[in-house]
């Protein structure tokens, strides 16, 4: 198998698991009656690729998430808070990840808040109003909980699974 097919298919299969746990996360009840608390099952994938297989990457697995995600199992506003949350937590992790001093952990918690506050954000622009600020200070303890745990995942997934897709 050549290196160009290798990383194909680590794109494809991680494109497919992120969509898979997308599903799982569409089936799950709200753990607390706040818009836009999410677990974010579907970092996992993200995270791993953007260590594994670099920044590029990461936006080719995300971008195509988000946007299948939001055809089957969203609306368009829904897509917009996906690609606004998506792009800026991705462009944050990546930025930590050059730094090459923050834990996966720390990079996978500071994605989920980047993600929250580019979700208020969108929110403010469509609904016209700052009062969904009020929904801030539960959103970014819930990005640390969530984020926490994908990045303790990610972790135990980039040294368990090996790959060479170059």
């Amino acid at each position: 198998m050549t290196d160009r097919t290798k990383r194909l298919t680590t794109l494809a299969i991680s494109v497919s698991v992120a969509m898979i746990l997308s599903f799982v996360e569409s089936q799950i009840p709200a753990l607390i009656p706040v818009p836009g608390v999410k677990l974010g099952l579907a970092n996992i994938a993200t995270l791993f690729v953007l260590y594994k297989l670099g920044w590029k990457e990461a936006i080719a697995v995300s971008s195509v998430r988000v946007a299948l995600s939001s055809l089957l199992f969203g609306s368009v506003s829904s897509f917009l808070y996906a690609l606004a949350g998506a792009a800026l937590s991705l462009a944050i992790m990546a930025l930590l990840k050059l730094a090459k001093i923050f834990s996966t952990i720390t990079v996978s918690i500071t994605g989920a808040v980047a993600h929250n506050i580019a979700q208020i954000g969108v929110a403010m622009l469509i609904l016209q109003t700052e009062v969904v600020i009020y929904y801030l200070p539960a959103l970014l303890i819930s990005g640390i909980i969530t984020g926490a745990v994908i990045g303790i995942i990610g972790a135990l997934l980039l040294n368990k699974i090996s790959i060479d897709p170059r």
